[in-house]
């Protein structure tokens, strides 16, 4: 897990106590810790925020999938603009989650990624389903064109 507040890490850390299944291996607060700390551990998913010190979440995931590109990413993050979760896109990710929805979700988001899956959650605009390689499932809100 990779975000820079620690108190929403704490609440990322909480929901994950409730499965399981599910653990953090690791959780670092900056985005060139997060690409060593990638490439020492192999993880199976990284949840990954954008605003980061040292180096952003979409340069720190560009660097991560050049080195293990079968790492999954998730992005958890305040940015919402179809901007960036389109470049969120092009740079590997399958699953984006803003941070406002984690608590609903960021499960739903971690197993469908986990498959392979891509998931987006509800209200994120900007990009066509049928081409994104980010998409909600059939239960989310159909985005538009």
């Amino acid at each position: 897990m990779v975000e820079d507040f620690k108190p929403f890490r704490s609440f990322i850390l909480s929901l994950f106590q409730e499965q399981p299944e599910l653990y953090v291996l690791y959780e670092v607060s900056d985005g060139q810790e997060a690409v060593r700390r990638a490439l020492e551990l192999n993880p199976d998913l990284i949840l990954m925020d954008i605003g980061l010190p040292t180096l952003n979440g979409i340069e720190a995931v560009r660097q991560i999938r050049k080195a293990i590109p079968q790492s999954k990413i998730v992005f958890v993050t305040q940015e919402t603009s179809a901007e960036v979760v389109a470049e969120a896109r092009n740079v590997g990710a399958l699953g984006y989650v803003p941070k406002s929805r984690a608590a609903q979700d960021l499960f739903r988001a971690v197993t469908l990624v986990l498959r392979g899956e891509p998931f987006v959650s509800t209200g994120l605009y900007g990009f066509d389903l049928e081409e994104s390689p980010i998409a909600g499932s059939e239960e989310q809100s159909p985005l538009p064109s």
